[in-house]
């Protein structure tokens, strides 16, 4: 009984390690969207057998970062203009109702010093392409997390792979001119001006912009 309960535990982890990798490799750009992702290469890299990687390609096609293309061999996903446009208007909603809740709180000016802070690591990456999106992400996602709401931020990590996919398909060429010091300072200035319908209007334009800019690309 007490062995069973070891081998579950162990091929448990397994599966969350083959999900972990391969989530990895797919957000950090290792592969790119549109390549195809082979069970057999797969589960010989990272040492676990077919069935693990299948189950994890399983998780990652719910997540959205994965997709059943011709003869249902599956692939990184590439989202259409559609789809981004979709996904802004998403993002757009959540991040709106952060700031609705972040300036609701008493702690609105600490929230913008905060975000300050998060900002000057965009600026710091200026030239690294990896580190300005990850600067990027880690700003919006902290607007979130500022606003104490728990299934907000969980709302927007599901979506966060995806995001990934489209500012990786645009690539180092394109990405970096929606991910700059300049662009994000009026939000913070919108915050601390302590009007939220301001502020949200802000936001919601700042996403507008990058939908119209990645949809443009991807088409």
């Amino acid at each position: 009984m007490i062995v069973e309960f070891l081998n579950t535990v162990d091929r448990s982890t397994l599966r969350e390690q083959a999900l972990e990798a391969i989530r990895a490799a797919i957000t950090s750009g290792q592969y790119r969207p549109g390549d195809h992702l082979g069970e057999v290469e797969l589960a010989k890299q990272l040492g676990v057998s077919r069935g693990t990687v299948r189950q994890a390609l399983r998780h990652l096609q719910q997540e959205g970062l994965v997709i059943a293309g011709n003869r249902s061999m599956l692939r990184v996903n590439n989202l259409s203009s559609r789809e981004v446009r979709e996904l802004f208007r998403v993002r757009a909603a959540l991040e709106g109702l952060a700031v609705r809740q972040l300036m609701a709180s008493q702690d609105a000016a600490t929230s913008a010093r905060e975000l300050r802070e998060a900002l000057s690591r965009l600026a710091d990456a200026d030239g690294d392409f990896a580190g300005r999106v990850e600067a990027d992400l880690s700003f919006h996602l902290r607007l979130c997390q500022l606003a104490g709401n728990s299934m907000l931020v969980e709302a927007w990590r599901y979506l966060e792979g995806r995001i990934r996919i489209v500012i990786l398909s645009a690539g180092p060429e394109q990405a970096p001119t929606m991910m700059t010091r300049h662009r994000h300072e009026p939000i913070i200035d919108a915050i601390e001006s302590a009007d939220t319908s301001v502020a949200v209007t802000v936001v919601t334009e700042h996403m507008a912009v990058a939908a119209d800019h990645f949809a443009d690309v991807t088409g």
